[in-house]
């Protein structure tokens, strides 16, 4: 049964963008009878004069946060059984048990999209409509198994675009293995297919992985996608003439792509050098604010937003921005960390167990790739546009893409093993100086065995 379009739903959250984005993304997925709230206290009092069908509420929010709101509603007559989904940029696995725990119907992690806003209310109200992935057979087809391969629309994900450039081309011919590629609109639909099994690998943000695998996801990392690769963009407003880095910083907003990201790490690291308490907003006191928003609408939101100071992101979105001088080159990420691992490829223990040498050839052959775009950037240029953006939607160039490869502090994808020393790290800063994410046992979460062998056959 279909939702009722006319439902009246409360918006409540404090960044006036993302409010913005609420109403856009909700409008385009058949919703405009909205109620917007600047805060859980605003919340209560729309809640109280409007009475609606629906709270859609971020978590992170002055006076009243989004976990309060939530434990106000269930615990108030009449409005008790309101639903409400949390939509938040707390996206690792244990913020979503406290909500659940608190009695919240749904949780959609930031950054997200209409289509995904959409499908959580689609779940509240019509639970029916929205089972779970079937049972799934393995597809073998002339002795090679179908590997279910995801990534998102960024260079850090090339290796896996060339690998399918040279098996179409028949540069290359797997005796083990054909690949099944799925091109993802964000990260939370990679998230959710690696922990529901319906994908056997994906290219993903190294810190998505290692809090899924601190919740018993099935899945282990077999290898880097790529080294390095990642920009801050200052705005344009930024004059030295009266600034300082720490003043202009100074209460305003940092875009980062997933609060479990090496961007948000390093992004942190960097505004804590200059003297800011950088976070998100809640019980803890900060002056630079955090906003957790798709890639691809960073630029655009710091070209009309003077409040957004900056924004880390994968490439080619960061030198795209610059070259259309909406901001200025901050640092690369290899500045304040050389060959620093970011996203890494993750598969299902099941998978691995159960088809070790179709495993193993592709391990092989994603090393080989690596080192196929570093030898050639034109070509790898003229790979990448047609790999991520194949309906020209991003607007890619072979011009842009070159200028990405060919920087000297660039992506690097000639050395794709992990390193444990650098995952420890990662680990420990988010853990023990952000305060978010578990610690996790990184023996059993790195299987580098498949990288050891690469070498001696191919």
């Amino acid at each position: 049964m279909a939702v009722d379009p006319k439902i009246k739903i409360l918006i409540a959250d404090d960044s006036g963008t993302m409010r913005i984005m609420f109403k856009q993304m909700l409008n385009k997925a058949g919703f405009e009878n909205l109620v917007l709230a600047v805060d859980g206290s605003d919340g209560v009092k729309k809640i109280q004069e409007q009475k609606p069908d629906l709270i859609i509420s971020d978590w992170n929010m002055p006076r009243m946060d989004g976990l309060e709101f939530l434990q106000w509603v269930r615990k108030t007559p009449p409005y008790q059984e309101i639903p409400f989904i949390m939509a938040t940029a707390q996206a690792d696995k244990g913020q979503q048990i406290v909500i659940k725990e608190a009695g919240g119907n749904g949780h959609v992690p930031k950054p997200f999209d209409s289509n995904q806003i959409k499908d959580a209310i689609n779940k509240v109200f019509a639970p029916a409509t929205s089972a779970g992935p079937a049972t799934r057979t393995r597809n073998i087809v002339d002795g090679k198994v179908g590997i279910n391969v995801a990534h998102i629309q960024i260079t850090d994900h090339l290796a896996l675009g060339a690998l399918k450039h040279r098996i179409e081309t028949g540069n290359v011919v797997p005796k083990h293995f054909y690949i099944n590629i799925q091109k993802k609109p964000g990260w939370n639909p990679i998230q959710e297919g690696l922990e529901n099994g319906e994908l056997d690998c994906a290219f993903v943000l190294a810190p998505i992985a290692m809090d899924l695998f601190a919740y018993d996801s099935p899945i282990q990392m077999i290898l880097l996608a790529h080294k390095n690769g990642s920009t801050f963009v200052r705005s344009r407003h930024y004059d030295p003439r009266f600034d300082s880095l720490q003043s202009f910083y100074k209460y305003k907003v940092v875009d980062i792509p997933h609060k479990m990201s090496i961007h948000h790490m390093l992004a942190h690291q960097f505004l804590k050098e200059l003297g800011l308490k950088p976070g998100v907003p809640g019980k803890k006191a900060i002056n630079v604010r955090f906003e957790v928003v798709p890639p691809i609408k960073m630029p655009g939101i710091m070209k009309e937003n003077e409040d957004v100071a900056g924004f880390m992101v994968a490439e080619p979105i960061a030198t795209k921005a610059i070259a259309l001088d909406i901001g200025n080159l901050e640092f690369f990420s290899s500045t304040r960390w050389d060959k620093h691992p970011c996203c890494i490829v993750a598969m299902q223990q099941e998978f691995i167990q159960s088809y070790p040498d179709a495993v193993q050839e592709f391990v092989s052959l994603l090393i080989d790739t690596g080192k196929y775009v570093e030898q050639d950037k034109p070509r790898a240029a003229q790979i990448a546009v047609n790999f991520l953006d194949p309906d020209g939607s991003l607007g890619l160039s072979t011009v842009v893409l070159e200028k990405v490869f060919s920087q000297p502090l660039a992506i690097k994808m000639d050395d794709l093993y992990p390193v444990h020393e650098d995952f420890e790290n990662i680990q420990r800063y988010m853990h023990d100086v952000m305060e978010i994410g578990k610690l996790i046992d990184l023996e059993k979460f790195i299987n580098t065995t498949f990288a050891d062998r690469a070498d001696v056959q191919y």
